[in-house]
């Protein structure tokens, strides 16, 4: 049987800077095809109150998987893609 070495991970990213992420790239892909809150909102079923929450870093908004993956699916994008930096 094999010895196995585990490393520690040190972790270095917390919640805040991926919403900073995902708040970053909710606007851009929104701005992307010319949408505007309003236009978000409807194809979500979301108020442009909620959307504009969501793209306000000032707002400190946290929003949940399955409404990113509505918003995703209204912009026919991949989820992933708000992860990128």
């Amino acid at each position: 049987m094999r010895d196995v070495c585990i490393k520690e991970k040190a972790y270095i990213h917390d919640d805040e800077y991926y919403y900073k992420i995902i708040r970053k790239n909710v606007k851009k892909f929104r701005k992307q095809q010319k949408l505007t809150q309003q236009n978000l909102a409807d194809m979500t079923e979301m108020s442009r109150e909620y959307i504009c929450d969501i793209e306000n870093e000032n707002r400190n908004k946290h929003l949940t998987i399955s409404v990113l993956g509505r918003i995703a699916e209204s912009l026919d994008i991949n989820i992933a893609n708000f992860f990128e930096e």
